[in-house]
């Protein structure tokens, strides 16, 4: 049984050209000019079939990107860019509960040498970083894991490494 009947996606010259040349650019993220291939591939009339298949996704996927591109045609490219029009819709989730200059202020407190903070350490561990966060009233409560995962979100393994010492040994 044949499911619903895909939107048409009419591009404009200005789309057209837009999203040609965003594939072209070479700082373009991979998943947007996928997401821009899959629209012209919908306006030059392709099934969503068709292009589920060249591209190698999902025909959920192909759906939602060309309804998604109809419903935002109405927004003119001025107030909402071609890239934008490409990006992840915000996701549903609390919201962060640690801001970003905690975050920064957090992530100054890994840096800075743990004797002066009047511990008689010579490095930072997870447990350490947490109960001196809470010390210095950054936040109120922060478990060591957490102030770890944050730490190694933000830095690359060898910096993280150095901010704080392996627990395992």
């Amino acid at each position: 049984m044949p499911g619903a009947k895909a939107q048409v996606v009419n591009l404009s010259d200005a789309e057209k050209q837009g999203l040609e040349k965003l594939i072209k650019r070479h700082q373009t993220g991979q998943q947007i000019a996928k997401r821009a291939r899959i629209v012209l591939a919908a306006a030059r009339g392709q099934k969503n079939k068709e292009i589920a298949q060249e591209y190698k996704v999902t025909l959920d996927t192909v759906s939602l990107w060309r309804n998604r591109w109809v419903k935002l045609q109405d927004i003119s490219l001025e107030d909402l860019s071609i890239e934008d029009r490409l990006q992840d819709a915000p996701r549903p989730g609390a919201p962060a509960k640690i801001t970003a200059d905690q975050r920064c202020r957090i992530e100054a407190l890994a840096c800075e040498k743990p004797e002066g903070s009047d511990r008689p350490i010579t490095h930072w561990t997870a447990r350490e970083i947490a109960d001196e966060v809470k010390k210095r009233k950054i936040v109120d409560t922060i478990s060591p894991r957490h102030a770890a995962r944050l730490l190694k979100r933000c830095h690359n393994q060898a910096t993280f490494e150095s901010l704080l010492a392996d627990t395992c040994l």
